[in-house]
C-alpha cells in the first residue's frame, strides 16, 4: 500500500481528558483513546507523524521539584519538557503498538526527543508572558524573583505564577532523522511541547527557558518534512464564529484568506483558536497543500473531507 505522510498535531485534551484524573493510569488511558483513532488513519494508508501537548505534564514536574527543593536540585526548564517527551512519547509508542497490532498492522512506532531552534533575540523574550508552574502567594513570588530572576505575574485574582517566553521555532533540529524514519514507513512521535527549545552556543547548543507553542513547531515540522496535509486536533468537532454564543456558525470549508480575515477580526480565542488557525496559515503559506482542524473522534472523517474544518491555499 502506497502511504501518505501527514502531521497530527495532538491537543492537551488528548492526555488529560479529566482534571482530578491526572495519575499515569489515567493519561494512558486517554492516549489509548487517542492511539485508535491515529491507528484508524494508518489503516487508511497514511504514515503519521504524531506532536502533542505537555503543558500540564510540565506542571507536574515543576510541583514535583517545588516540593523537594531541600533535598534535591531544581530543574531547569528545558530537562523538564525532554523529560515530558520521553514519557508521553513511551506511553504513545506502547498504546500505538497495540492498537495497530488489533488492526493486523504491522509497524514500527518511534519516538524522537526533539529540538526547536529558537532565536535568542526574539521579541518574545522580551515579553515573558506564558504562565507556568504552580500558584504562589505574592511573598513568594518576590522571593523566586530576587533569588531566581524568575518573571512573575498575577493571573486574575488567583495568585501568582511564572511567566516564560513563548519565542517562534526556526528549525526542527532532528527534521531529517524524523523524515528518515518516516520514508521507511515508522509511525513517529515527535515535537512534544513544541520541542525543547535551544539556541545555537559555539558550534553546539544550549536549553532556553522557554515555552514553544506545539501547533507552530509542527506547521514548521510538516513544512519541513514535504508532507501535503496538516491535522490539528483540539477539543472541538470544528473552527466555529461568534464560538459559544447563539450566533454560532461552524465552518466547514476556508480559504487562506477567509482565515486570515476572520483571525484579523478576532473571530478565534486568542489562547485556544487563534494560535491554531495561525499555524495552518503558516504551514499553507509555506508550501503545505491542506489544513483540517478537527476533534480526534472526528479524525478519519476529516481526512476525507467529512467533517471537521478544512483550510485550503
Amino acid at each position: 500500500m502506497i502511504t501518505k505522510g501527514i502531521v497530527v498535531a495532538v491537543g492537551g485534551n488528548a492526555l488529560i481528558k479529566d482534571k482530578h484524573q491526572i495519575s499515569v493510569e489515567s493519561q494512558s488511558d486517554s492516549i489509548m483513546e487517542s492511539s485508535e483513532c491515529i491507528a484508524a488513519l494508518v489503516d487508511a494508508g497514511y504514515t503519521p507523524v504524531i506532536t502533542h501537548g505537555n503543558g500540564p505534564q510540565v506542571g507536574f514536574l515543576l510541583r514535583r521539584a517545588e516540593l523537594a527543593l531541600s533535598e534535591l536540585p531544581a530543574l531547569p526548564l528545558d530537562v523538564l519538557g525532554a523529560d515530558t517527551q520521553g514519557a508521553t512519547g513511551y506511553l504513545f509508542s506502547r498504546n500505538l503498538r497495540g492498537c495497530l497490532a488489533d488492526k493486523g498492522i504491522d509497524r514500527q512506532v518511534v519516538a524522537v526527543v526533539t529540538q526547536s531552534l529558537v532565536d535568542p533575540d526574539d521579541p518574545a523574550f522580551a515579553e515573558p508572558s506564558k504562565p507556568i508552574g504552580s500558584f504562589m502567594s505574592e511573598e513568594e513570588a518576590r522571593e523566586h524573583e530576587e533569588k531566581d530572576g524568575w518573571v512573575l505575574r498575577e493571573d486574575s485574582g488567583r495568585g501568582w505564577r511564572r511567566g516564560v517566553a513563548s519565542p517562534q521555532p526556526l528549525d526542527i533540529l532532528e527534521r531529517q532523522v524524523i523524515g528518515s524514519l518516516v520514508d521507511s514507513g515508522c509511525v513517529v512521535v515527535a515535537c512534544g511541547g513544541g520541542g525543547i527549545p535551544v539556541r545555537r552556543e559555539g558550534s553546539g547548543y544550549i536549553g532556553v527557558e522557554a515555552v514553544i507553542d506545539k501547533d507552530f513547531a509542527s506547521a514548521l515540522l510538516a513544512n519541513q518534512l514535504g508532507v501535503e496535509d496538516f491535522a490539528i486536533c483540539t477539543a472541538v468537532d470544528a473552527v466555529s464564529l461568534n464560538y459559544n454564543t447563539p450566533e454560532q456558525v461552524d465552518l466547514h470549508e476556508l480559504t487562506i484568506e477567509e482565515a486570515e480575515k476572520y483571525l484579523a477580526e478576532g473571530q478565534f480565542g486568542k489562547g485556544s483558536m487563534a494560535p491554531k488557525v495561525q499555524a495552518a496559515i503558516n504551514f499553507l503559506r509555506n508550501g503545505g497543500r491542506r489544513v483540517v482542524i478537527t476533534s480526534l473522534e472526528k479524525l478519519r472523517d476529516a481526512v476525507d473531507g467529512k467533517a471537521g474544518t478544512v483550510i485550503t491555499r
